[in-house]
């Protein structure tokens, strides 16, 4: 099994197991009092955090306090302090093994993984050339085809873009760049030299109906916006050692990168220990509250295009997406969050 899917599996499992010794008193509970929520610095969380809030305190009558959040020291507050109360969109590749002990013994619980679907990094090529090109179906299929993605500088070999000099993700996009023996294959690597230029590489592809391939993630407002296609590998993920231990490293402590798929995205919304148990009923929403993947990126575009907080576009979400957010709810939360809109 995926060593990430693994540690999700045990995060759950003692989540489970922790509510379970909460029986009683607890789950009886019908009041929500003071509720913390991290509001990460990324659109999607913001969006999400911003959501939570307004069902938490207009649904259920929480008194909200939104902080800001980010990944590792969000996590550590919440582990050492028992503080904010709820993560919703807490990416655990960055913390995994502490929180699986954070769980195990006691301080913190997960009330669901995958908050938002179709969540994670990968290599992805424009809605056209799929269609374009529907025998292109796998990562490896596209490797034996350089030509038809031309580099702009030698239209004798194919272009992948990668990501900037300074991100995390350069350094595993030129190991697997190797690991796939991509040069060899007739492939250039890419540098988009910024963020606004990989955005601007695929912005310019789409206009002008032009092949893109390259690497991004999702949620976000250019794959909604542009409505990009991940292709998957057909090679198996190959394990912790080859990916921890040599594919997110250094070329110069990489020295025999194995082909692999990508890492898989794992994400929680993760609550202390203390919430869960007081907040039996409000767990129960957010247990069932999954955001569409298709969904979450229209309202990335929505926040881009709008210039729009995250608050914005939860008020807006609520307004326009009733049928899918009331599905999270029992039907007189819905009401009273209705009456509040």
């Amino acid at each position: 099994m995926n060593n990430n899917k693994l540690f999700a599996a045990n995060v759950l499992a003692s989540s489970v197991l922790a509510l379970g010794t909460m029986a009683g008193g607890a789950f009886a509970a019908d009041e929500c009092g003071s509720v913390t929520i991290a509001e990460m610095n990324w659109a999607s969380a913001s969006l999400l955090a911003n959501v939570d809030a307004i069902i938490l305190e207009e649904g259920y009558g929480c008194d909200v306090d939104i902080i800001s959040g980010d990944t590792t020291p969000t996590f550590t507050s919440m582990n050492e302090k028992g503080e904010p109360d709820l993560a919703p969109e807490l990416w655990v590749n960055a913390v995994r093994e502490p929180l699986a002990k954070a769980v195990e013994e006691g301080r913190m619980v997960s009330a669901l993984e995958g908050p938002i679907t179709g969540l994670g990094e990968g290599w992805w090529v424009t809605k056209k050339f799929k269609e374009d090109h529907p025998e292109i179906d796998t990562v490896e299929k596209m490797l034996a085809h350089p030509e038809l993605v031309p580099y702009i500088e030698d239209e004798s070999k194919g272009a992948f873009m990668g990501c900037p000099a300074g991100w995390g993700c350069q350094l595993a996009n030129a190991n697997m760049f190797r690991a796939f023996d991509m040069e060899e294959k007739g492939w250039v690597l890419v540098d988009p030299g910024s963020a606004a230029g990989l955005d601007g590489s695929i912005a310019k592809a789409v206009n002008r109906d032009e092949p893109w391939f390259g690497y991004y993630w999702a949620p976000t407002a250019v794959i909604g916006k542009y409505d990009l296609q991940m292709l998957p590998f057909e090679a198996d993920w190959a394990g912790t050692e080859n990916w921890d231990g040599c594919m997110v490293k250094s070329v110069d402590e990489c020295a025999d990168p194995q082909p692999s798929s990508w890492t898989d995205s794992v994400v929680h919304s993760v609550v202390t220990a203390q919430f869960a148990e007081e907040n039996a009923v409000t767990m129960g929403y957010l247990e069932n509250r999954v955001f569409p993947g298709d969904e979450m990126n229209a309202m990335l575009v929505y926040m881009n295009e709008n210039q729009a907080t995250g608050e914005d576009a939860a008020f807006e979400f609520l307004a326009t997406k009733e049928d899918i957010w009331t599905q999270w709810v029992p039907e007189e939360i819905a009401e009273k969050v209705k009456d509040a809109l």
